[in-house]
């Protein structure tokens, strides 16, 4: 979608201006592991429209490969507004504009599914299943079992607004049954599925994924890894351990909408590398330091050799490490190491 950013903080019938950006769980995931320099391709469909364009070229200036997004010429592109605070808790408003989009016409029928298996992981969102009847199907269609399936990533994101009918929590749990490598938050497994008891009453609800992780909020995050269907860890490392948790640096946050996604990229990235489950989960803290750090959806992550040197921090460095608007600029480690 076009997002619509607040000039200022105050309710939507008060701010006078908006700036506008992009957003959207895929895309924002595709950007972020695309300027990290991983190849990245986005199939999705926009409206044949200035919105559109926008959306469009805005996401190819991050290198993703956008030669698979249709442009519906009668259907539009998807927009949204919101305020400054979080659209996670009650501080917030959002208006969304997706009813009878271009992206909200997503089916098995109108998406090249080669081109969306072609890569070595798969990521989707539970978003896209609350979008339609035709977005559903295609995420059945593509979370199914079938010989040759790149490894399917997929990112709860339960938005109880989005399923009016009351079905999402069931249909979350079904898609992320037959994921490979699963996201979703501590507080959205309890609001969705009622699962109380931490993250190890989050992986008895969910063995099946080769990777679960459980993100806690600004405490960190827990990685469970079983092996099925986990990208296979090179030669020279280790198996990786059963579980990992990785607590988050301390961030002083702009704004929090976004950071799920950029989570999400950054341990997807430290998987396409091969990285340690550790090192991972920081890559994955990261890159939400990148966004949070931010007033929009989307930044560019940290330089691969800043965030390979963070990452390599020792426990100690790692816990005091504090970041803060415009750290991704810093030319040391040194210079995005201070002590609260």
């Amino acid at each position: 979608m076009v997002t619509f950013l607040p000039s200022r903080p105050g309710r939507l019938a008060d701010v006078p201006s908006f700036d506008r950006g992009i957003g959207g769980a895929e895309s924002n995931v595709a950007c972020a592991l695309a300027a990290a320099g991983h190849a990245v391709r986005w199939v999705s469909r926009a409206g044949a429209d200035g919105f559109g364009d926008h959306l469009v070229e805005t996401v190819a200036s991050y290198g993703v490969d956008v030669g698979c997004v249709d442009r519906d010429p009668v259907r539009p592109t998807g927009v949204y507004f919101r305020t400054a605070g979080d659209r996670a808790t009650d501080a917030h408003e959002v208006a969304y504009y997706r009813a009878g989009s271009a992206a909200s016409a997503m089916s098995a029928r109108t998406v090249d599914l080669a081109a969306v298996r072609a890569g070595r992981v798969l990521h989707l969102s539970g978003i896209t299943a609350a979008l339609s009847g035709g977005c559903l199907d295609l995420l059945r269609e593509l979370t199914a079992p079938a010989e040759g399936r790149p490894v399917v990533s997929f990112d709860v994101n339960y938005r109880r607004g989005l399923w009016s009918s009351g079905s999402g929590p069931d249909v979350l749990l079904e898609l992320a049954r037959r994921a490979d490598i699963v996201f979703v938050g501590e507080d959205e497994a309890e609001e969705a599925w009622g699962v109380t008891g931490g993250p190890e009453a989050v992986a008895e609800l969910l063995p099946e994924p080769g990777v679960l992780v459980v993100k806690q909020g600004a405490a960190g995050a827990t990685a469970f890894v079983s092996g099925a269907g986990a990208l296979p860890a090179p030669v020279s490392e280790p198996p990786a351990p059963a579980s990992a948790f990785e607590p988050a640096p301390v961030v002083d946050v702009v704004a929090p909408v976004g950071a799920g996604d950029a989570f999400a990229a950054g341990f997807l990235s430290g998987t396409l590398r091969g990285l340690p489950l550790r090192r991972t989960l920081r890559l994955g803290h990261l890159y939400a330091a990148a966004v949070l750090t931010t007033p929009a959806d989307l930044a560019r992550p940290p330089a691969r050799d800043t965030a390979d040197r963070l990452t390599d921090l020792d426990a100690g460095a790692w816990e005091r490490l504090r970041l803060g608007p415009g750290w991704t600029e810093a030319d040391t480690a040194e210079e995005e190491v201070r002590t609260p």
